[in-house]
Protein backbone atom coordinates (compact mmCIF):
# COMPACT_ATOMS: atom_id res chain seq x y z
CA UNK A 1 0.00 0.00 0.00
CA UNK A 2 1.10 3.95 -0.46
CA UNK A 3 0.62 6.10 1.66
CA UNK A 4 1.12 10.07 1.77
CA UNK A 5 0.81 12.96 3.55
CA UNK A 6 -1.94 15.46 3.13
CA UNK A 7 -2.53 16.29 7.14
CA UNK A 8 -2.16 15.31 10.38
CA UNK A 9 -3.30 11.72 9.62
CA UNK A 10 -2.34 8.92 6.72
CA UNK A 11 -5.03 8.31 3.98
CA UNK A 12 -4.52 5.30 2.02
CA UNK A 13 -4.76 5.56 -1.70
CA UNK A 14 -6.27 2.29 -2.65
CA UNK A 15 -9.20 2.92 -0.07
CA UNK A 16 -9.68 6.51 -1.39
CA UNK A 17 -9.99 5.11 -4.88
CA UNK A 18 -12.21 2.33 -3.75
CA UNK A 19 -14.58 4.94 -2.33
CA UNK A 20 -14.56 6.79 -5.24
CA UNK A 21 -15.79 4.26 -7.75
CA UNK A 22 -18.10 3.55 -5.04
CA UNK A 23 -19.76 6.88 -5.23
CA UNK A 24 -18.63 7.89 -1.86
CA UNK A 25 -16.95 11.24 -2.00
CA UNK A 26 -14.89 11.27 1.22
CA UNK A 27 -13.06 14.58 0.80
CA UNK A 28 -12.88 18.38 0.45
CA UNK A 29 -11.83 20.29 -3.04
CA UNK A 30 -8.88 21.00 -1.45
CA UNK A 31 -7.75 17.12 -0.86
CA UNK A 32 -8.52 16.90 -4.67
CA UNK A 33 -6.65 19.48 -5.64
CA UNK A 34 -3.64 17.81 -3.30
CA UNK A 35 -4.67 13.94 -5.18
CA UNK A 36 -4.00 15.30 -8.46
CA UNK A 37 -0.67 16.88 -7.84
CA UNK A 38 0.79 14.09 -6.62
CA UNK A 39 3.29 12.13 -8.40
CA UNK A 40 2.25 8.94 -10.04
CA UNK A 41 4.50 6.78 -8.19
CA UNK A 42 2.34 7.37 -5.24
CA UNK A 43 -0.61 5.91 -6.94
CA UNK A 44 -1.48 2.16 -6.83
CA UNK A 45 -1.51 0.32 -9.70
CA UNK A 46 -1.55 2.12 -13.06
CA UNK A 47 -4.40 0.70 -16.06
CA UNK A 48 -1.55 -1.62 -18.06
CA UNK A 49 -0.77 -3.61 -15.05
CA UNK A 50 -4.58 -4.31 -14.34
CA UNK A 51 -5.53 -4.54 -17.87
CA UNK A 52 -2.20 -7.33 -17.78
CA UNK A 53 -4.28 -9.20 -15.00
CA UNK A 54 -7.45 -9.49 -16.94
CA UNK A 55 -5.82 -10.22 -20.02
CA UNK A 56 -4.44 -13.26 -17.98
CA UNK A 57 -7.89 -13.86 -16.81
CA UNK A 58 -9.33 -14.06 -20.50
CA UNK A 59 -6.41 -15.92 -22.20
CA UNK A 60 -8.72 -19.40 -21.24
CA UNK A 61 -12.10 -17.79 -22.34
CA UNK A 62 -10.39 -16.65 -25.60
CA UNK A 63 -8.79 -20.01 -26.26
CA UNK A 64 -12.28 -21.68 -25.69
CA UNK A 65 -13.95 -19.41 -27.62
CA UNK A 66 -11.01 -20.25 -30.46
CA UNK A 67 -12.14 -23.72 -29.92
CA UNK A 68 -15.94 -23.16 -30.57
CA UNK A 69 -15.29 -21.12 -33.75
CA UNK A 70 -13.07 -24.53 -35.06
CA UNK A 71 -15.98 -27.09 -34.29
CA UNK A 72 -18.02 -24.37 -35.60
CA UNK A 73 -15.90 -24.64 -39.05
CA UNK A 74 -16.08 -28.42 -38.58
CA UNK A 75 -20.12 -28.25 -38.70
CA UNK A 76 -20.27 -26.06 -41.33
CA UNK A 77 -17.61 -27.90 -43.63
CA UNK A 78 -19.76 -31.38 -42.77
CA UNK A 79 -23.24 -29.83 -43.90
CA UNK A 80 -21.57 -28.63 -46.82
CA UNK A 81 -20.22 -31.90 -47.91
CA UNK A 82 -23.33 -34.33 -46.67
CA UNK A 83 -26.01 -32.11 -46.49
CA UNK A 84 -27.70 -32.56 -50.00
CA UNK A 85 -26.59 -36.55 -49.32
CA UNK A 86 -29.03 -36.46 -46.10
CA UNK A 87 -31.75 -34.38 -47.68
CA UNK A 88 -31.90 -36.54 -50.94
CA UNK A 89 -32.16 -39.98 -48.55
CA UNK A 90 -34.56 -38.25 -46.54
CA UNK A 91 -37.04 -37.66 -48.93
CA UNK A 92 -36.17 -41.11 -50.53
CA UNK A 93 -37.47 -42.81 -47.52
CA UNK A 94 -40.45 -40.44 -46.68
CA UNK A 95 -41.37 -40.42 -50.45
CA UNK A 96 -45.09 -42.33 -49.66
CA UNK A 97 -45.87 -38.93 -47.71
CA UNK A 98 -44.90 -36.69 -50.38
CA UNK A 99 -47.69 -35.24 -52.43
CA UNK A 100 -47.22 -34.50 -56.06
CA UNK A 101 -46.92 -32.29 -57.73
CA UNK A 102 -44.61 -30.31 -54.33
CA UNK A 103 -45.99 -26.73 -54.95
CA UNK A 104 -47.52 -24.18 -52.87
CA UNK A 105 -51.16 -24.85 -53.94
CA UNK A 106 -50.79 -28.22 -52.58
CA UNK A 107 -49.73 -27.34 -49.47
CA UNK A 108 -52.64 -24.72 -48.75
CA UNK A 109 -54.87 -27.54 -49.86
CA UNK A 110 -52.73 -30.40 -47.62
CA UNK A 111 -53.18 -27.19 -44.35
CA UNK A 112 -57.26 -26.90 -45.05
CA UNK A 113 -57.78 -30.55 -44.95
CA UNK A 114 -55.74 -30.76 -41.58
CA UNK A 115 -57.89 -28.00 -40.50
CA UNK A 116 -61.21 -29.64 -40.79
CA UNK A 117 -59.91 -32.90 -40.31
CA UNK A 118 -59.07 -31.69 -36.94
CA UNK A 119 -62.31 -29.96 -37.02
CA UNK A 120 -64.48 -32.87 -37.62
CA UNK A 121 -62.81 -34.77 -34.83
CA UNK A 122 -64.09 -32.67 -31.96
CA UNK A 123 -67.19 -34.76 -31.35
CA UNK A 124 -65.13 -37.58 -30.85
CA UNK A 125 -62.29 -36.49 -28.77
CA UNK A 126 -65.69 -34.45 -26.86
CA UNK A 127 -67.52 -37.96 -26.02
CA UNK A 128 -64.26 -39.10 -24.73
CA UNK A 129 -63.35 -36.71 -22.56
CA UNK A 130 -67.58 -37.23 -21.03
CA UNK A 131 -66.52 -41.35 -20.65
CA UNK A 132 -63.54 -39.60 -18.44
CA UNK A 133 -65.47 -37.54 -16.30
CA UNK A 134 -68.16 -40.64 -15.55
CA UNK A 135 -65.38 -42.81 -14.73
CA UNK A 136 -64.15 -40.07 -12.47
CA UNK A 137 -67.50 -39.84 -11.14
CA UNK A 138 -68.16 -43.47 -10.87
CA UNK A 139 -64.58 -44.05 -8.85
CA UNK A 140 -65.90 -41.25 -6.26
CA UNK A 141 -68.87 -42.84 -5.69
CA UNK A 142 -67.05 -45.95 -5.18
CA UNK A 143 -64.03 -44.57 -3.40
CA UNK A 144 -64.88 -47.40 -0.51
CA UNK A 145 -63.84 -50.02 -2.98
CA UNK A 146 -61.04 -48.05 -4.05
CA UNK A 147 -57.46 -49.56 -3.53
CA UNK A 148 -54.30 -48.24 -2.00
CA UNK A 149 -52.35 -48.47 -5.09
CA UNK A 150 -55.36 -46.71 -7.18
CA UNK A 151 -55.22 -43.92 -4.54
CA UNK A 152 -51.18 -43.43 -4.82
CA UNK A 153 -51.63 -43.45 -8.63
CA UNK A 154 -54.16 -40.62 -8.21
CA UNK A 155 -52.21 -38.89 -5.70
CA UNK A 156 -48.89 -39.11 -8.17
CA UNK A 157 -50.93 -37.76 -11.31
CA UNK A 158 -51.88 -34.83 -9.27
CA UNK A 159 -48.91 -34.15 -7.90
CA UNK A 160 -46.99 -34.59 -11.18
CA UNK A 161 -50.16 -32.15 -12.66
CA UNK A 162 -48.93 -29.32 -9.73
CA UNK A 163 -44.77 -29.51 -10.41
CA UNK A 164 -45.68 -29.28 -13.80
CA UNK A 165 -47.85 -26.08 -12.69
CA UNK A 166 -45.00 -24.81 -11.14
CA UNK A 167 -42.49 -25.36 -14.16
CA UNK A 168 -44.69 -23.45 -15.86
CA UNK A 169 -45.09 -20.81 -13.53
CA UNK A 170 -41.51 -20.37 -13.48
CA UNK A 171 -41.02 -20.06 -17.03
CA UNK A 172 -43.63 -17.68 -17.25
CA UNK A 173 -41.64 -15.19 -14.67
CA UNK A 174 -38.44 -15.25 -16.79
CA UNK A 175 -36.98 -18.46 -14.90
CA UNK A 176 -37.10 -16.49 -11.58
CA UNK A 177 -38.13 -17.86 -8.15
CA UNK A 178 -38.79 -14.81 -6.21
CA UNK A 179 -41.49 -13.12 -8.42
CA UNK A 180 -42.06 -11.11 -11.87
CA UNK A 181 -39.63 -8.69 -13.60
CA UNK A 182 -40.78 -5.28 -13.03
Amino acid sequence: MYFFQISPRKIDTAQVYKRVRNGQLIFSLKTVSLLLSISPTFLPPNNREREKERKKEREPMASKLHQLQSKAVQASQFVTKHGSAYYKQLLEQNKQHIQDPPTAEKCNLLAKQLFYTRLASIPVRRESFWKEVDYVKHVWKNRQDLKVEDAGIAALFGLECFAWYCAGEIVGRGFTFTGYYP
